[in-house]
């Protein structure tokens, strides 16, 4: 098994198949120049090694590991879980193909009680210290242990209550630090962290990413999107960029272009004092690109030259996920934007015109799309809007409210459209998307992993809605003045984020004008080979 190195300097350049798309398209954009933290990567053959427990594969697994860690530390000038310039690094998985949010990621590794001390000799900045540990308590406590999320959830809640506060950001150093003393009992009692040696912690972060390829979620995604033949993914570990170390830092996702749309504009999203996991996973609302713009301008640019550079390289929408530490732009992975399929077409033909791909390679990327059934919705006889979102996934959809994947697929079996209506919106849900017209979510931004998901799979959904509070454990929920149970009437308009009591009618317009331009690119047998 051969360690493969990004950010040594040198520009090189990757196959999926063999380090993973996320790896491959981060070692693109370090040769292109572009802000990448160092990493090395663990190559997908040794996935299926590690899942059947092939002797040999955890040795080959923790070389790896050593390999790769020398390395970090060498272009980084720190060292993993010292007490002077400490190394946290990142474990992220990465298959062959894009699989947005249904594999494991552990954050913060080699956080440790001397790297805390470590983190605030070098910055100064205690809260953020602690903060680190607690995220890493976290993380490595969910995935490599099988904490339940409540079990961290709970007590984050009641210390918010005592403190007066909504967000963890907004603890002070010493709550953050009762806070991770309160994690750090839960992962003693789960028996898993040896606290004073990191590179232990390493090895069961990387297993624990390799064995997510066989996840209830990651199974079910697959077999969605025909992806069966992929044969594992890889695991990339990469230096810690911390977007959670002062008011000018943050973390966030952009789009080149609208992927629910197709307008050509970025959508952006972040989250200031966080990192990435507090974007991606749905659990809370981000701020959008004006207060980028608004608190540090050069970055804003910045990241909007990049989106351009990366459309242009890779000749489609790009999916972009970036971190903000101390007011320095990094980019961490970059994609092909997952889209509606009205997007699908409206981008498209966008880029022939543009002069990015030929007609017949748009003819190839919007093959698999109904055409026939391509339509514009419009909702009619609803009344007035009874809650306000974020349209994350265009589209209307009406059907009968259900609380969670297992009863939305039971209504759905009846012949029901259904509506599913969560708390927040996350990926462990896939199978409740497959089942439903539309999702509506009280919490979650345009850019969080189930949202690309849903424009996947063409659900409209809307999430952030403020008016709505959702009760799962007791199948309920309240939209403004409204109480919501089981089998009630919702309709959503996915691109305006409007949300309407009551079973609405559907009018139904067909695109006449990207249809007539498809069928002109058919009669003159357009040119099969895509531009280079």
């Amino acid at each position: 098994m051969k360690v493969l190195f990004i950010g040594d300097g040198a520009a090189k350049l990757y196959p999926a198949d063999v380090v993973g798309n996320k790896a491959a398209n981060l070692a693109h954009m370090a040769a292109l120049g572009l802000p990448v933290p160092p990493a090395f990567v663990l190559p997908i053959e040794l996935c299926a090694a590690i899942a059947k427990g092939e002797p040999g594969a955890k040795q080959q697994l923790a070389e790896g590991l050593d390999e790769g860690l020398a390395f970090l530390e060498r272009v980084t000038g720190k060292a993993f879980g010292d007490r002077r310039r400490p190394l946290l690094v990142s474990v992220r998985s990465g298959a062959a193909r894009s699989m947005p949010g249904m594999l494991d990621t552990v954050l913060d590794v080699g956080g440790t009680p001397d790297a805390v001390r470590g983190l605030i000799r070098a910055t100064g900045n205690p809260h953020f210290a602690h903060d680190c540990r607690r995220r890493f308590l976290e993380s490595y406590g969910s995935v490599v242990l099988g904490i339940a999320p409540e079990d961290f959830a709970a007590p984050l809640k009641a210390l918010l209550a005592a403190e007066g506060v909504t967000q963890e950001q907004d603890l002070d150093c010493e709550a953050l630090e009762r806070l991770a003393a309160t994690y750090q009992q839960a992962v003693e009692e789960a028996r898993g962290l040896s606290a004073d040696n990191p590179g232990q912690d390493l090895r069961a972060a990387a297993e624990a990413v390799y064995l997510s390829w066989m996840s209830e979620r990651a199974r079910t995604y697959r077999k969605i999107e025909h992806l069966e033949d992929l044969q594992g993914t890889a695991v990339m570990v990469q230096a810690m960029i911390f977007g959670n170390h002062n008011a000018r830092s943050g973390a966030g996702v952009a789009f080149s272009r609208d992927p629910s749309t197709g307008r050509p504009e970025p959508v952006i999203d972040v989250l200031f004092a966080s990192q990435g996991e507090d974007v991606v996973s749905g659990r809370r609302n981000p701020d959008t690109e004006e207060a980028i713009a608004r608190l540090l301008p050069q970055v804003d640019s910045a990241l909007r030259a990049a989106l351009q550079t990366l459309e242009r390289e890779f000749r489609d929408v790009q999916d972009v996920e970036f971190t903000i530490e101390d007011g320095k732009l990094w980019l961490l992975q970059t994609r092909v934007a997952k889209r509606t399929p009205d997007a699908a077409v409206r981008l498209a033909i966008d880029f022939v015109k543009e002069g990015l791909i030929t007609s017949a390679e748009a003819l190839h990327r919007i093959a698999g799309i109904d055409l026939q059934n391509l339509a514009r919705k419009t909702l009619v006889g609803v009344g007035a809007a009874a809650g306000q979102g974020k349209g994350a996934s265009t589209g209307i959809a009406v059907g009968r409210v259900a609380f969670d994947s297992v009863n939305a697929a039971r209504l759905a079996e009846s012949g029901e459209p259904v509506i599913l209506v969560r708390p927040n919106i996350n990926t462990a849900d896939v199978g409740g998307f497959a089942a439903c017209a539309g999702i509506l979510a009280a919490v979650g931004g345009r850019t969080a992993h189930a949202a690309l998901v849903a424009r996947q799979l063409g659900k409209p959904c809307i999430v952030g809605c403020a008016a709505l509070e959702v009760d799962p454990a007791q199948q309920k929920a309240r939209l403004a003045e409204h109480d919501l149970h089981e089998g009630d009437w919702l309709s959503l308009d996915g691109e305006s984020g409007q949300v309407f009591l009551g079973r609405g009618e559907v009018t139904v317009e067909a695109p006449q004008a990207e249809l007539a331009e498809i069928s002109r690119w058919k009669e003159a047998k357009a040119d099969p080979q895509p531009v280079a």
